[in-house]
């Protein structure tokens, strides 16, 4: 959040008003010379008047100061932002835009009077909620200051995410305390097997019945031993490179306001969903993303660091020029990787395929939205169709290399399901 910037009050000049005060007054006079009316010369005396107080005013009043606070609500879609405008000047003309798509113009008083400017935000990740630019009016609108340096606010807004009944597990679960059922020896799974007693085992596990039926020697004791509950370690990777609409014909060109739904709009949904789904069946989640310089959250469980994976998911943003990310992040012994792409680009089937070849599981989610394609034209539609099918082979090499592909367009959750049960 931005906070109060100043400008010095520096080259206060007139404006349009007292130009045409002192024009209308010397008409009106010698229109009162040329018909010898007096009364009509008279009339410019009270615009001569007021713009000779306005040319002679002081000007050395207190500088424009600009302050935007951000209003907390329940409603995460809606940015509410108070603008205060403070200074020696008695009246603020402010130009601000909210949301990078809503121009309005205003004139706010200047002794710091709040103004509420709401917006909803049409994407997710980082927002410019309010960019300002004011400047001061004094004399009645005869005196204008120079206009502010543009004051911005930015919001990093959290997606809705979608509620997962189970995520995919690993062959190898680690840790000896968790929800899932283990394939090593310890407490809280089911059975595994019926073995003589040794030195470390506890009297509360004798197998009393197991014992008179099968033991060979007297004093021999047998116990009952159960599999080991387990958590899984997941880590939310994203790909931020692309970030294209569901219109097809705003690629490229920046416009977020006819894009609709953007790929990093799912991906971003995608990863809190994930992490949200993982700490809540008492797994732990990590987060990193794939761009140079990208920011990542260590692996951790509970509500906050829930919190923290969520805070990080929302200031993520497109990936600049140089992209690439230069070291494959480190993930933990046993885990299940959810690499989140739309796989134009090579670098992320790169990776997911050397995770799995590395032992790990890896879940390559779709992020790719629905697309619409009405407004392109023949040579338009041919080009996309090869990029798709390059892509289509993209996706064949991660099926084939071992990788489960999920589609986050059509019932994620279901897919998601569909995924875990195919290798359990």
């Amino acid at each position: 959040m931005s906070g109060p910037r100043t400008v010095p009050l520096r080259g206060v000049r007139w404006a349009p008003s007292v130009v045409i005060g002192f024009l209308g007054a010397i008409a009106l006079a010698v229109a009162g010379l040329v018909f010898s009316r007096p009364d009509v010369a008279a009339l410019g005396l009270p615009l001569i008047v007021a713009s000779v107080a306005a040319a002679f005013r002081r000007q050395d009043a207190d500088p424009l100061e600009i302050r935007l606070d951000a209003v907390a609500g329940s409603d995460d879609d809606l940015l509410r932002t108070e603008l205060r405008a403070t200074g020696g000047a008695e009246l603020a003309e402010v130009v601000l835009v909210q949301a990078e798509r809503r121009r309005r113009r205003l004139v706010v008083p200047a002794d710091g009077t709040a103004v509420v400017a709401s917006s909803r935000a049409l994407h997710s990740g980082p927002v410019t909620a309010v960019a300002v630019a004011a400047r001061g009016v004094s004399g009645d609108g005869q005196l204008l200051e120079p206009a502010t340096a543009v004051v911005t606010q930015t919001r990093n807004v959290a997606p809705r995410s979608t509620t997962l009944q189970g995520l995919p597990l690993s062959p190898r679960l680690t840790g000896m305390h968790g929800n899932h059922e283990g394939r090593r020896l310890g407490q809280g799974g089911d059975f595994r097997d019926i073995h003589p007693f040794v030195p470390g085992d506890e009297l509360s596990r004798v197998d009393w019945r197991a014992t008179a039926r099968m033991a060979r020697r007297p004093g021999d004791l047998l116990v009952r031993r159960t599999n080991t509950l387990s958590d899984a370690t997941n880590v939310i990777a994203m790909d931020m490179a692309d970030d294209l609409g569901t219109v097809v014909a705003t690629w490229g060109s920046g416009d977020l306001v006819r894009s609709g739904p953007t790929s990093l709009d799912l991906s971003r949904q995608a990863a809190c969903s994930i992490a949200a789904a993982a700490v809540g069946s008492g797994d732990r989640v990590a987060l990193h993303v794939l761009t140079h310089g990208g920011r990542s959250v260590r692996s951790g469980a509970g509500a906050r660091h829930l919190a923290r994976v969520v805070a990080a998911i929302a200031a993520t943003g497109p990936a600049g020029e140089d992209a690439r990310f230069r070291r494959t992040p480190p993930v933990p012994h046993g885990s299940v990787i959810f690499v989140l792409s739309t796989f134009f680009d090579g670098a992320a089937s790169d990776v997911s395929r050397m995770w799995r070849a590395s032992g790990h599981r890896v879940v390559a989610v779709d992020v790719l939205p629905d697309l619409d394609v009405a407004r392109l034209g023949r040579e338009q539609r041919i080009a996309l169709q090869v990029v798709l099918a390059e892509r289509d082979d993209v996706l064949h090499d991660l099926r084939s290399s071992g990788v489960d592909v999920v589609p986050w367009r059509e019932n994620p959750a279901g897919a998601l399901v569909a995924a875990a049960r195919a290798r359990r």
